[in-house]
């Protein structure tokens, strides 16, 4: 049988992601002044594959798609560099830390709440 509350959540953290990649695909065509593929004498830098990477954000985690740039360097306004959870998300477990929740409620916490857990070091 199918769980509604999981369903929707699945659809939204989806939709998250897509948002994003969607964002950082668009991005990356302003930056290098041409599309995927497309060949133009205003074409700035070249496409040299792309990388995933992980965001923990409300809705959960996000596999996000950023591209790998030749001749030009990309630094995506969209997320800063090394940021792997969204800031909502660190000031939850910052307010919880000061609250007293121990750590392994924590954990319980965060995996009920965005699909992940945080390490006791973090």
């Amino acid at each position: 049988m199918f769980d509604k509350p999981t369903q929707l959540k699945e659809l939204v953290r989806g939709g998250v992601e897509e948002a994003l990649n969607e964002l950082l695909e668009a991005e990356a065509e302003k930056l290098t002044q041409a599309a995927r593929y497309e060949r133009s004498d205003e074409r700035q830098g070249y496409r040299s594959g792309h990388y995933s990477r992980n965001l923990t954000t409300t809705s959960g985690d996000v596999t996000l798609k950023v591209s790998k740039l030749k001749g030009i360097s990309f630094e995506t306004a969209i997320i800063e560099r090394y940021r792997r959870r969204e800031s909502s998300v660190e000031e939850a477990l910052i307010e919880m830390y000061l609250a007293g929740v121990s750590v392994r409620r924590v954990e319980d916490i965060t995996e009920a709440l965005w699909g992940s857990k945080v390490s006791p070091s973090t």
